[in-house]
């Protein structure tokens, strides 16, 4: 049985996240899998990324071959600190100006 390192796709119509699975070549995209081994979400920014470092080494060792994208993905952030997966702060929202401030500058 021939193993490889690939992305699930989840998430909904034009919001994509996806699983990093080891899965059996055979198994279709986003069937059957032997174990979940990290996420990726690239709509956020950066992209936010989880791995779990000691299986992925465990399935490379076993033999199992990563795809394009996911060697892509090992290769950016295998060996970076976790701070590096952490997603992106949210965006600060304007205080929003009294009304009678506002009424002022438009009567200006």
């Amino acid at each position: 049985m021939a193993i490889t390192l690939r992305l699930a796709r989840y998430g909904t119509k034009k919001r994509p996240f996806y699983r990093i699975v080891a899965a059996d070549t055979r198994a279709r995209r986003d069937g059957r899998f032997l174990e979940l081994v990290g996420t990726y979400d690239p709509s956020k920014s950066p992209p936010a990324v989880s791995l779990e470092r000691e299986r992925i080494k465990h399935w490379r060792e076993v033999g199992a071959v990563p795809s394009d994208t996911v060697r892509a993905l090992l290769n950016r952030f295998m060996n970076a600190p976790d701070t590096a997966f952490r997603p992106a702060a949210p965006k600060k929202k304007k205080p929003a100006q009294p009304a009678a401030a506002s009424a002022e500058t438009a009567a200006s």
